[in-house]
């Protein structure tokens, strides 16, 4: 088991309906130490793969793609998913549905920051039915961009995301696969994967 599993089974709760909150680390309380984990754990399975820019899609997978960006020493791009007064109209547009929120989204990033000469590794912290990650693999190919890769913190491997963009060509990494999970027993069973060894959490990015 790694550390990522690890730290869901402990901190991560089973809601009815499928959804595995896991808000005290990751997407509303940040746990520092657990995002400088993925950001390098993140690294070493794209060891090799030429990487210009970190994509990403507000607002819950800013954090892993910040960190991941300043390994890297690369620009981060997050798509946005509300227009505001300083919205730009020259932008590349997308729709994503929301499994956990049930509503589409349309997603957008603005034309200047992304470009035909970009490689891009898209990260994220969840993939269920691989909507969010379809929505920014479009704005990219829109670009005339490169998909280098895809990085996901928690997969939901009983729903069909992972499967169908392997299966589409894309190197896809989750650090945790979920395999099944009981809201009633509150267990999770997750896809065996190699073990992460977790690094000295007093060690800086850089």
């Amino acid at each position: 088991m790694n550390f990522l599993e690890e730290k869901i089974l402990v901190d991560g709760v089973i809601k009815e309906g499928n959804i595995l909150k896991v808000d005290s680390f990751l997407n509303h309380q940040i746990d520092i130490d657990i995002m400088r984990q993925m950001a390098y754990e993140f690294k070493r399975r794209f060891s090799g793969v030429e990487v210009n820019k970190i994509l990403t899609i507000e607002a819950s997978g800013i954090a892993i793609a910040t960190l991941l960006g300043h390994l890297y020493d690369v620009p981060v791009v997050f798509a946005k998913k509300s227009q505001t007064a300083n919205s730009t109209d020259d932008k590349y547009v997308s729709q994503a549905y929301s499994f956990t929120h049930k509503k589409m989204n349309n997603v957008f990033i603005s034309k200047p920051y992304m470009n035909a000469t970009d490689k891009v590794l898209i990260v994220d912290d969840f993939l269920a039915d691989g909507e969010a990650a379809h929505a920014l693999i479009d704005l990219v190919h829109q670009a005339g961009a490169e998909v280098m890769g895809i990085g996901i913190a928690v997969e939901k491997g009983q729903q069909k995301g992972g499967s169908k963009l392997r299966s589409e060509g894309y190197h896809v990494e989750s650090l945790a696969i979920v395999e099944s999970m009981d809201w009633q027993t509150q267990t999770i069973k997750f896809r065996e994967q190699p073990v992460l060894k977790l690094q000295n959490p007093n060690l800086t990015l850089g």
